[in-house]
């Protein structure tokens, strides 16, 4: 089997940017690696991506944007992450299950069992070997947005704080599959501590 790595954290992180590092760092090294990302990282998911974070005139119920999320990540399991992990792949994802439960859960306020059974259910199993959440204010990450807002980010502020703590919750319930780092500090002083921990886990 190969290695599963995800970014988490809040809009404006900076996740993205390490998940890229990291592939293309993994790539130069020679290593067979795949990045991708929830939701969007098959044909069908980038639609459900559409839909997820366009604005809408009629009512977006949180169940059934929970419900699309998962369809997402079926969808994505199926096709992309569990095929290359049988081939020894290391996959790189720009979120994965954590972002459903801080923000359906702790952000949304869907009960935690209903949401921990969807999990559950669509990954039958899988979980990452090591998640890195960059964790930052709300303020600051905001700062850092300078295009057009999507429908999530979109959503006040004290949403978005609530999603952050929720982030901090889980890590704190999963310590040694969590790292957490100061995504204020530059992103190669980030990338640095990415490398770091993935040396001391003998991945790289």
């Amino acid at each position: 089997m190969g290695f599963f790595i995800t970014f988490e954290g809040i809009e404006g992180c900076g996740k993205t940017t390490q998940a890229k590092k990291l592939y293309e760092y993994l790539n130069m090294l020679g290593f067979k690696t795949h990045l991708t990302k929830e939701p969007g990282g098959t044909l069908i998911g980038s639609e459900i991506r559409r839909i997820l974070l366009s604005q809408w005139e009629e009512k977006f119920p949180p169940i059934a944007e929970l419900l699309l999320y998962e369809a997402d990540r079926s969808i994505h399991i199926n096709n992309v992450i569990k095929p290359l992990l049988q081939q020894d792949y290391i996959v790189v994802s720009d979120r994965f299950y954590d972002s459903t439960t801080a923000y359906q859960h702790y952000g949304r306020g869907i009960d935690y069992n209903f949401v921990d059974f969807l999990n559950k259910t669509v990954t039958e199993g899988l979980k990452p070997d090591i998640t890195f959440l960059l964790d930052i204010s709300v303020e600051e990450a905001f700062k850092r947005l300078d295009r057009k807002k999507d429908r999530i980010e979109n959503e006040s502020l004290d949403f978005h704080r609530k999603v952050r703590e929720g982030f901090l919750i889980i890590a704190e319930k999963e310590k040694d599959r969590f790292i957490i780092l100061d995504a204020t500090k530059s992103p190669d002083d980030i990338f640095q501590e990415v490398l770091k921990a993935l040396k001391e886990r003998k991945v790289i």
